[in-house]
């Protein structure tokens, strides 16, 4: 049998095979919520491809990334690579076409993204990911709209301030710290990438990066410690305190981002219990744009990533997956009098077309099988047509919530189904068995 390969993800309809399993309904559901959200405020979407030239990565990160990508000569003899992230393509794009749009933009898009690389806990070789950007606006009020969007995507998923926070620090308040200490802004990079770690590495590795660097791990620990914000984040939290999500976002040093392209405000979502890696970040990286597209294109431009990996782990945790459940039916058509399956179908196809969500047996099916059918796919109510006398169709619609039943003419059966359970039926009621 052929497997699928490391780092990669099947994802199967609920009920899933088994509990490690990546259900394709919370997938769905997380993507759902996102659009709603981003459109909410305003968010246009957008994509791009999954391919692009080698060097979209390399301008930005230098050559030492693609020992982390999935790279490679095409048949025109083009380097390219899988997108590892959606950053360069956003800004790619802006460059090329920005004059067409009003200024700000706000881009939102759900790419799947790609990176070789060791997997661990939270992190595979593939991932979907919620990015969210506004380019052309360099108000702090940019930023905090973000962080809100951002507090908001998670709520929206049932999360509370009880389950996570947004840390919210700055590059330029961290530059100004190294500018005091060490002249040499060659290796302000080498600097970040040591802040960076030091939640994850051991105090003896950090205290020898920062060592060499002219730093004394204790004089960071005591900055990050300080947590003063500078009035740029005093912006921020102000304008998130006034929208009542002040209890989301703390200040806290500790976070810097990693990727060197950030200028300004960062920050990153965690949960608040520390059993997961973080669940999004972002942060300004306003010269962005102007590298990627040769210095013709200056646009100030800050965004945030949010991967479904960490996301599914950290909502299976809270019980909150259960939220994305059986994608449930509106109605079953059973079709027990194969005389009337035309007819049958017939009905099918017009509740669907007045957009409803219907299934029927494909083959002749016995009645009580067709009923399992119709409970196992979440079905609300089930319809079977029935012959008169006289030979006039009518249609006996089951609420299974309520397991009454209602006999009417079929052009009446969408308008019964879209009312709902909560509609009155008429004096008919079911009879046991699964008619």
């Amino acid at each position: 049998m052929i497997e699928r390969l490391p780092g990669f993800r099947d994802f199967y309809p609920a009920p899933t095979p088994d509990p490690d399993a990546w259900s394709a309904d919370l997938r769905g559901h997380i993507f759902e919520t996102w659009r709603d959200t981003a459109r909410r405020y305003g968010f246009r979407e957008y994509d791009g491809p999954p391919l692009e030239p080698l060097e979209l990565y390399t301008l930005k990160s230098g050559a030492e990334i693609v020992g982390q990508l999935y790279n490679f000569q095409d048949k025109g003899g083009r380097d390219v690579a899988l997108r590892p992230e959606m950053t360069p393509t956003l800004a790619r794009m802006a460059a090329a076409r920005e004059r067409h749009y009003r200024k700000p933009l706000k881009w939102f898009a759900i790419p799947q993204l790609f990176r070789y690389e060791r997997q661990q806990k939270g992190r595979l070789r593939e991932h979907f990911q919620f990015n969210a950007d506004i380019l052309g606006e360099k108000h702090p009020g940019a930023d905090a709209e973000l962080i809100a969007l951002l507090i908001d995507s998670l709520r929206a998923l049932g999360l509370t301030a009880a389950d996570f926070v947004v840390r919210l620090s700055s590059r330029n308040a961290w530059q100004d710290f190294y500018a005091r200490r060490q002249p040499d802004p060659e290796r302000a990079y080498e600097f970040y990438q040591a802040v960076d770690k030091l939640e994850r590495e051991p105090a003896e590795v950090s205290r020898a990066r920062l060592a060499a660097l002219g730093f004394a791990l204790e004089e960071v620990r005591e900055f990050i410690a300080s947590a003063a914000p500078t009035p740029e984040l005093r912006q921020i939290l102000d304008d998130l305190a006034a929208r009542g999500l002040a209890e989301f976002v703390r200040v806290d040093y500790g976070v810097i981002r990693g990727l060197a392209y950030y200028t300004g405000p960062v920050f990153e979502a965690f949960d608040r219990r520390g059993e997961f890696r973080a669940i999004a970040g972002g942060g300004r990286y306003d010269n962005l744009v102007k590298l990627i597209s040769g210095g013709r294109v200056d646009l100030p431009a800050l965004g945030f990533g949010m991967g479904d990996v960490v996301l599914s782990e950290l909502l299976k945790a809270r019980g909150l997956d259960a939220r994305a459940g059986t994608a449930a039916l509106d109605g079953f058509v059973l079709i027990e009098d194969e005389t009337l399956r035309h007819d049958s179908l017939r009905l099918v196809q017009a509740l669907r077309a007045a957009g409803l969500a219907v299934d029927h047996p494909l083959a002749p099916t016995k009645p009580d099988k067709q009923f399992k059918r119709a409970l196992e796919a979440g079905a609300r109510h089930t319809v079977r047509l029935e012959r008169t006398p006289d030979g006039t169709l009518r249609a006996r619609v089951k609420t299974l919530a309520t397991r009454t039943e209602a006999c009417l003419p079929p052009a009446q059966v969408a308008a019964r189904l879209k009312a709902g359970s909560g509609t009155q039926p008429s004096a008919d009621r079911s009879e046991p068995g699964p008619g």
